[in-house]
């Protein structure tokens, strides 16, 4: 049998159950400094996608990383609605829980709507926000390729039976190759039919028109942007990334123009791979800055 990588050597961190009626939501839970950031990722990602930020950040923060219900090392209920207000209501959950009493939030891909709807709950805890390719607001952008997973059985078949949204996102979210141990990693939840509903349903979850069941619910937290405008903010961005793209990127700076904005020429959609030192050394300097 071929040697499939080892990616928990890159991933030393111990696992944490957060209960919910649908089933165990795991998370990180690391470091023990009086600050704690909170990091949300989207789809087909988990919480080994802030691995590195994790390692770096554990010596002077708390580093708090859920993996969403059916993604990651969570439980994968077959029946369950993963709706974008389910996400948020279970990291809502995980804040109070854990009784954190105030937060920095990092966020990426679908996290943004998730970890932004969460955090409009908690304004009073809310401190510094890092923005990572990602959006919480509507946009009638998709590109084709996301377009073609949601079609109806098709869709269904290509990203749940050949893996191909999460397989292709290791290859296309990526200007440079992942090490054979890292693309492991970022594989390892989706090992069959079974464990990929989420992957699927996170597609089929994009609302693009007002009938879908998640637009008011994205809606919603659009509306409630502008509650955001007193936090310090900072965006840190993936130029190549043919999803997330500069319009997206544009959209943030029209509604946040006081945001440091840093953009990383070279970097994808998953640019935590393409700029490792980088990005955790401007995601350092922001949460540590004195204002």
């Amino acid at each position: 049998m071929k040697n499939i990588p080892d990616w928990r050597a890159l991933y030393p961190f111990e696992s944490h159950w957060l209960e919910t009626p649908a089933g165990r939501v795991h998370y990180v839970d690391e470091g023990a400094g009086e600050e704690t950031v909170v990091f949300v990722h989207g789809n087909p990602t988990w919480s080994f996608f802030y691995r590195n930020l994790i390692l770096g950040l554990r010596d002077k923060f708390r580093c708090v990383a859920i993996d969403h219900l059916g993604m990651g090392l969570s439980d994968k209920p077959q029946d369950f609605s993963y709706r974008l207000a389910d996400r948020i209501e279970h990291l809502d959950t995980l804040i109070r829980t854990l009784g954190l009493k105030q937060f920095h939030l990092v966020v990426h891909d679908w996290g943004g709507a998730i970890g932004i709807g969460a955090a409009l709950r908690h304004l009073d805890k809310l401190g510094r926000i890092q923005i990572m390719n990602t959006a919480a607001f509507r946009s009638a952008h998709m590109p084709w390729q996301i377009g073609c997973c949601r079609l109806p059985l098709l869709g269904e078949v290509f990203v749940r039976g050949f893996n191909g949204f999460a397989g292709s996102a290791t290859s296309m979210a990526v200007e440079k190759k992942l090490p054979p141990a890292v693309k492991a990693g970022y594989l390892h939840p989706h090992r069959n039919w079974h464990d990929r509903v989420a992957v699927a349903r996170f597609v089929q979850d994009i609302p693009m028109n007002p009938a879908h069941p998640s637009y008011v619910t994205l809606l919603g937290i659009e509306e409630c942007l502008p509650e955001l405008a007193s936090h310090p903010m900072q965006i840190v961005w993936g130029m190549k990334d043919f999803c997330f793209n500069k319009e997206f990127l544009d959209e943030w700076q029209r509604r946040f123009p006081q945001a440091h904005v840093h953009r990383l020429e070279n970097a994808g959609h998953y640019l935590l791979e393409d700029e490792p030192e980088q990005t955790l050394e401007l995601t350092r300097a922001f949460l540590t800055a004195l204002s």
